[in-house]
């Protein structure tokens, strides 16, 4: 059974391929384009298919369109109802909607071969929840909880799955959207709706909830039967709107922190009522939301569930995996689905094509004996390292892949990091560590491979890795498993050797606005374009030094 996933639709446009259950390939279509998010959420632009990716995943199990059993497209036009009549502003959103009608034919075109009875239509929701429960470790009996800005006529999904099958149990109806009450906070601080929300998180450490809480409450909160209310916040007569470009004030961060306590306490009476309903030990979740991690740490501490496993890919990307793992199991139910290998989905190159790369950009290079102890080397004088190995991540997060690396003793360091970013300072950088050393420094749920929750820092690590602690002394940690990640593993340990930190800054490898760096060119031009001090581009290196002279870094 050879299904490809496509999500095309809001955001995020991405394709992934599974053959015979398993995930093969998955890519965002930002990494080819370099338009950060793929595009903006805008009806003009949701004809747009992720072309480039699709026929990337096709090419790397050496298939064509007409090879394939089915190509699934993540929002099922006929659950959709008009804009005006689910409560929603979205007058163009007719428009919209005839474009979905008419993927099967858009995809025909883009893969030339396909023939349009072969696509299938997967509800929105569906297709996240099959993200996570068919890509969990472990999870042939687990709970489901799904939330986002919107789907075809809801914002949430609580479902269960047990074995091939994924039941839907609830799902909440629009307006009343969690993603869509953190959306309009992030526009009212100044951000950019349906992608900067992530900031809105961060800020919140920095104030206090107090004092706008019980307001917000009013607006947003659990019903008790399993759906919520969020809707209508008049965020105006809560506090001044942030202009692009300013400062933030306490009052905003008070705002921004409250937002994310209602969240949070919502969410979590979401996750009671959904264990009320099956009593599993295990609860996977996907969809916008669930990449706030500041709420899942909430969720695993305070929640009833044992277990809390969040797909990497939560976004809307993720439907595109979750679409063609949902249909292989309802095609082939004999064929289980497998759990998802890791997030290294994406392209990768061989050491003999990274090379000709360097020689086509006519950079002097290095190859050392072993590249993560001269990288471990580096960074222990305090070196900024651009790290390109292996195949790309799929999702929004860096996992030793496509990262920037850096010392975390100096505290200095999270601002030069954001510095070279170009990113906001009040903004954090993670700290990645070998998974059997963790607990020694980091308090939370363990392992933790996707940086999808935070863990307290303890307090005699915080004054040593200052770098990665946040104003609230928490960090969101990555977990190295040294089998599935053996040269970080080394790295980690040469690093541990030099300085006696078994910890190194993780942060992505790209500039603010811009997708992260995908393919060697992306690398080479971040790596020209600001102050790194060292690209470690498969085992290769290139210094900056030798690239711009004895006055550069």
């Amino acid at each position: 059974m050879r299904v490809l996933g496509v999500n095309a639709l809001f955001h995020d446009p991405a394709a992934a391929l599974v053959v015979d259950g398993r995930a093969v390939a998955a890519a965002e279509e930002e990494r080819f384009s370099r338009r950060k998010h793929g595009k903006r959420p805008l009806p003009f632009s949701a004809w747009e298919l992720p072309e480039m990716s699709a026929a990337w995943c096709l090419s790397q199990a050496g298939l064509r369109p007409e090879d394939l059993d089915a190509v699934t497209y993540s929002y099922d036009p006929a659950l959709a109802r008009p804009a005006d009549r689910l409560g929603l502003s979205d007058p163009w959103d007719d428009l919209r909607q005839t474009y979905a009608r008419e993927a099967p034919a858009f995809l025909c075109e883009a893969l030339p071969g396909l023939a349009p009875e072969q696509v299938r239509f997967v509800p929105h929701h569906m297709a996240h929840a099959a993200s996570s429960a068919f890509a969990a470790p472990g999870a042939e009996r687990s709970s489901v909880l799904v939330l986002d800005g919107r789907g075809e006529a809801t914002s949430h999904l609580a479902a269960r799955r047990e074995g091939a099958r994924l039941e839907a149990l609830h799902g909440q109806e629009l307006p009343h959207s969690l993603g869509l009450f953190y959306e309009e906070l992030t526009e009212h601080l100044g951000f950019l709706r349906s992608s900067d929300e992530y900031k809105v998180m961060a800020l919140a450490a920095y104030g206090n909830p107090r004092r706008f809480l019980p307001e917000l409450r009013r607006y947003v909160y659990a019903t008790g039967d399993g759906g919520f209310r969020a809707a209508g916040v008049p965020w105006a007569e809560l506090c001044a709107a942030r202009r692009d470009g300013e400062g933030w004030t306490p009052e905003q961060a008070d705002l921004a922190a409250a937002a994310q306590a209602c969240l949070e306490e919502t969410v979590l009476d979401l996750v009671r009522w959904l264990h009320g309903q099956t009593g599993d030990e295990v609860l996977t979740m996907a969809g916008g939301v669930a990449l706030n991690c500041v709420a899942n740490s909430r969720l695993a501490a305070e929640g009833p569930f044992r277990q809390v496993w969040v797909q990497p890919a939560s976004g809307d990307a993720g439907t595109a995996l979750g679409g063609a793992l949902l249909h292989a199991a309802d095609a082939d139910p004999g064929t289980p689905t497998r759990p998802q290998p890791g997030v290294d989905l994406g392209r990768g190159w061989s050491d003999a094509e990274l090379e000709g790369w360097l020689k086509t950009a006519a950079v002097p290079f290095e190859r050392p004996a072993d590249v993560a102890v001269e990288v471990a080397r580096a960074l222990a004088e305090n070196a900024v390292v651009a790290w390109f190995q292996g195949r790309a991540e799929y999702g929004p997060r860096a996992l030793g892949h496509r990262s920037l690396l850096a010392h975390p003793g100096p505290s200095g360091n999270l601002e030069r990091l954001n510095d070279i970013k170009g990113r906001e300072q009040f903004r954090p950088v993670a700290p990645m560590v070998l998974a059997e050393r963790a607990s020694e420094i980091f308090a939370g749920p363990l392992p933790s491979p996707y940086m999808l929750f935070v863990h307290e820092v303890l307090p005699p690590w915080r004054e040593r890795i200052p770098a990665v602690v946040h104003v609230d002394g928490t960090a969101r940690v990555q977990t190295v498993d040294r089998e599935a990640e053996p040269l970080v593993a080394r790295m980690l340990e040469a690093f541990e050797a030099a300085t006696g930190l078994p910890v190194v800054v993780n942060t992505s490898l790209n500039t603010a606005g811009r997708p992260m760096v995908d393919d060697p060119r992306d690398a080479l031009e971040c790596f020209g374009s600001s102050p790194v001090d060292l690209l470690a581009l498969g085992p290769f290196v290139v210094r900056r030094r030798a690239l711009f002279g004895a006055g550069a870094g």
